[in-house]
């Protein structure tokens, strides 16, 4: 009996490190996953911008400080870089476009514009659409740190170099309000 329970001992060990790893693997593909949602909706939005920029130029000559703090943040929200780099960015990017949606409140034509309407209203569904990745993004981020961190997953983690993953979170909570984009 003793000589099979240390080679059957080995499989199980083998077996439940095996099992370990790929739910490791699982959540490391999760939060690339969510990552990239992540970064197609904030393409998504930067997409937007010029068209709600070129909209605004022709209303708001003399707010040019506005129009070009928006376009200078929106090419950098189009670096990639770190998840914490890029909150900040994306922070400062959509506290430019509640100022800039402010302004327009003073040009009655431009709210009144169907162009300008319809890119608020895609501007605003962007918005939405990065606050759902955002949450898919930082739970995958969540599942992925606790395996790394809990005991026995943290020694197959370490053996295999798992590290933990940034959420993706705005430090500044004025950064935290989703511009208000609706002037019905």
């Amino acid at each position: 009996m003793s000589t099979y329970f240390v080679p059957i001992l080995a499989v199980l060990m083998i077996l439940w490190a095996i099992a370990i790893y790929n739910k490791l693997v699982k959540f490391k593909n999760m939060v690339e996953e969510g990552w990239s949602g992540i970064d197609v909706q904030l393409k998504r939005r930067a997409n937007l911008i010029p068209n709600l920029v070129e909209a605004v130029k022709g209303y708001m000559g003399h707010e040019k400080g506005v129009l070009e703090e928006v376009t200078e943040l929106r090419t950098r929200s189009l670096n990639d870089g770190p998840p914490g780099e890029r909150a900040v960015t994306e922070g400062l990017l959509g506290a430019a476009l509640g100022k800039l949606f402010a302004v327009a409140e003073a040009y009655p034509d431009l709210k009144a514009s169907s162009n300008f309407q319809e890119l608020q209203q895609a501007l605003q569904e962007a918005e939405e659409q990065i606050q759902l990745a955002r949450r898919y993004y930082n739970g995958s981020v969540r599942n992925l740190n606790i395996a790394i961190e809990q005991f026995p997953s943290n020694l197959v983690a370490r053996m295999f170099s798992f590290g933990q993953a940034e959420f993706f979170e705005l430090e500044d909570p004025a950064e935290r309000a989703v511009p208000e984009v609706n002037f019905d």
